[in-house]
């Protein structure tokens, strides 16, 4: 089943769970549910909101709690790590507050930071004031982007639209993931 389709046939558990775990892509098709008259654009903003703010304090306490642990257990997710805490060194305030709009971070950088000497109460403040904007953002952009496709496809119905949008946020996405992607080293 497609994100579309998950927002669909479960709603506010499938934003919950996406946000909860990753979430960019399902809060931003739940703005989109949201214009299209599915869910209400406020209820997913809270929902995302405080799914996204619990998945991070699990994430944080993780990193407090077993951090060093996982880190050897699963060595992947070592470099992230090290690139969180090496921004967390620098800049821990802004770092907390946007980590979950960085790409690839989003678990990485709560399990760094909790393994960081950042008090427990300072990131679940700092925490939750960035899952408030993240959430207002990513379904606003979502609900924005779901009335210009409506703008501009004007005679379309719902299925169509959905089909459209994912297409097109799948583009998207492989852009970016593209983009991301060091070049092939040439002559070698």
């Amino acid at each position: 089943m497609d994100i579309a389709g998950l927002i669909q046939n479960y709603g506010y558990l499938a934003v919950a769970v996406g946000t909860f775990l990753e979430g960019e892509t399902i809060l931003f098709m739940a703005g989109v549910a949201a214009y299209r008259g599915h869910l209400v654009l406020p209820t997913v903003m809270v929902v995302g909101t405080l799914a996204s703010f619990l998945g991070d304090q699990l994430y944080f306490y993780v990193g407090r709690r077993y951090g060093t642990a996982l880190l050897e257990r699963f060595p992947f997710v070592q470099s992230r790590a090290a690139r969180a805490k090496a921004l967390l060194d620098r800049h821990h305030l802004p770092l907390i507050l946007s980590i979950r709009f960085l790409y690839g971070l989003r678990i990485a950088g709560p399990i760094a930071i909790g393994m960081s000497g950042v008090p427990w109460f300072r990131f679940l403040v700092l925490n939750l004031m960035g899952a408030v904007v993240w959430a207002i953002v990513i379904a606003g952009a979502g609900y924005g982007f779901g009335q210009a496709l409506a703008y501009l496809l004007g005679g379309f119905d719902a299925d169509e639209a959905w089909l459209l949008a994912a297409i097109l946020l799948s583009g998207l996405l492989w852009w970016l993931f593209a983009r991301r992607r060091p070049p092939a080293s040439l002559g070698k």
